[in-house]
């Protein structure tokens, strides 16, 4: 029997709808290295987001939202022309909120929200010329907390 025509096929797929082997370590590396501005890092694509979030919200109350966005090199990818948005879990509170270009490298956009222990966020953004990726944070978890 003969797979490579199947995998050949299967893959195609895969690249055609965007979709990216999952890595169960990508997460956990990410956790393990310094993030340049305090935030928490995750990788998605092509690209390296790292989210930087209010620290000091045990209230719910208005505060900004900030997502760097770099190569996996570490490099700066401009974010002129990019929209996105930011949707926050945390206790009983959900909150969106757009995000738009904040100068070289950053989105920026305000949320009502509180930090909690079981903060989740998830941000998707769409750089110019590029299709959307989403991404998840655990911004309070043990693993992903900031510094």
């Amino acid at each position: 029997m003969k797979f490579a025509p199947l995998t050949a096929v299967l893959l195609g797929l895969a690249l055609a709808t965007g979709a990216a082997p999952a890595s169960a370590h990508g997460d956990a590396a990410a956790d393990m290295r310094n993030a340049p501005n305090g935030g928490q890092l995750r990788q998605a694509g092509a690209y390296q987001y790292e989210l930087v979030l209010a620290n000091d919200t045990p209230e719910a109350k208005e505060s900004p939202v900030v997502v760097f966005v770099t190569n996996q090199a570490g490099q700066n990818v401009p974010t002129t022309g990019a929209s996105g948005t930011v949707t926050i879990l945390a206790g009983k509170l959900k909150a969106t909120a757009p995000l738009a270009p904040d100068g070289d490298n950053r989105m920026k956009g305000l949320a009502k929200y509180a930090s909690t222990p079981d903060m989740k966020v998830v941000v998707s953004i769409t750089l110019a010329g590029a299709p959307a990726e989403q991404v998840r944070f655990t911004p309070r978890s043990d693993a992903g907390h900031m510094h």
